[in-house]
């Protein structure tokens, strides 16, 4: 277990667009919740750590616009760094600096509205500009290139992925923060809009809007709070080749190598025995099986079958997704941070109506680059 804890969280709801909120009030509000969560104010507070994406704000150094929101300037101003990807990589740069003894507490504060923004050409702009951008691939497309490539591989069929919309967008249902939700079935998916071979409109996340942040402390602070600290036990990235035609689309070795040293950091020698609940980052339906494979919670392309099986359900021994996941809201960059605020809600008991009986380790998974080129695992727990 590490001296860090995640002692506070917050989070917007999350919709298709939130007209009534622009950034800095999205992120006051995610910043409000996680310091009342805590039990603190910004004066207990060492420094903050901005996530956000210039290309999806429209403007450039676009942490500048929510500084004043997340109470960087509070008290003279905080010491204050910026991170441009997946919230969960926010969150292990705070750990970061919690764990390297210089500050004891850190906000980590994480927005995007996917609906001021066209995704097609944001994603397109992170290819190659020489070779691959001009073909027109986005996040749709080449994930669309890795979903039949792991199929061929496995000889898995477009109704496996359906599944896992039904389950997410089932799951949903019993989230209030969800954007999309619904008792949709195989059929219902399979028959949704083909936006590129395989992948269907209900096997893709939707755009959302929203905000997050959560607050880590040092265990000299957590223990002294009133609440139950929920500790950061094991926590991990790694990124794999830029170029697509560099590695294997369906190995996601690169989080194959961050969850197993996130494991070792928590003692986690069983993770299907040993992880109580799984929330990971998956933009399209055919991601959760291919990465619970790539952590090892089974042998390659056996996901589909345990799927079947209702081993992945909310009621069965192995829960993945029980808030719907990134299927049920995606807001970019946000998505990851809120998977793991929801394995803290796990973990803390306080899921609400889609709580996991006796939930004390649990997982949160972001992603950065096309095709899962990066991973961050993080194992929280009791």
């Amino acid at each position: 277990m590490l001296d860090a804890a995640i002692i506070g969280v917050g989070q917007t709801s999350y919709e298709a667009e939130k007209k009534g909120y622009n950034f800095a009030e999205m992120v006051y509000e995610a910043t409000d919740q996680a310091l009342n969560d805590a039990g603190l104010t910004m004066d207990d507070i060492d420094n903050v750590v901005s996530v956000s994406n210039d290309f999806f704000d429209g403007r450039t150094i676009s942490c500048m616009a929510v500084m004043d929101a997340s109470g960087a300037s509070h008290n003279d101003g905080k010491n204050v760094s910026t991170v441009e990807g997946d919230g969960t990589f926010g969150a292990f740069y705070g750990l970061m600096r919690i764990l390297a003894g210089v500050y004891k507490t850190t906000l980590v504060v994480v927005h995007s509205k996917g609906s001021e923004s066209n995704p097609s050409l944001i994603y397109n702009s992170m290819f190659d500009y020489i070779y691959t951008k001009s073909t027109g691939l986005d996040h749709i497309s080449s994930s669309a290139l890795q979903a039949r490539r792991y199929m061929n591989r496995y000889g898995l069929g477009e109704e496996d992925f359906a599944r896992v919309a039904v389950k997410n967008l089932g799951n949903a249902q019993k989230n209030s923060r969800a954007h999309r939700k619904g008792s949709y079935t195989v059929s219902d998916v399979m028959g949704s809009t083909m936006l590129a071979d395989p992948i269907k409109e209900l096997d893709a996340a939707p755009a959302s809007d929203g905000a997050a942040a959560i607050v880590l402390g040092h265990k000299v602070v957590a223990e002294k709070l009133g609440k139950k600290p929920v500790w950061v036990k094991g926590a991990a990235h790694c990124c794999d080749a830029y170029n697509l035609g560099d590695r294997d689309l369906s190995d996601v070795n690169a989080l194959a190598d961050a969850a197993q040293r996130a494991y070792a950091m928590a003692g986690i020698e069983d993770p299907f025995n040993e992880i109580d609940v799984v929330e990971l980052y998956e933009q399209f339906s055919f991601q959760e099986l291919l990465y619970l494979e790539a952590m090892g919670f089974c042998r390659r392309g056996e996901a589909a079958s345990l799927l079947q099986e209702g081993v992945t359900a909310l009621s069965g021994a192995l829960p993945v997704n029980p808030s719907g996941g990134c299927l049920g809201a995606h807001p970019v960059l946000v998505a990851g941070m809120a998977r793991l605020i929801e394995a803290v809600l796990q973990v803390r008991g306080e899921a609400g109506s889609y709580q996991v009986p006796g939930a004390k380790n649990a997982l949160a998974h972001g992603v950065n680059g096309p095709c899962g080129q990066s991973h961050c695992v993080l194992v929280v727990g009791e």
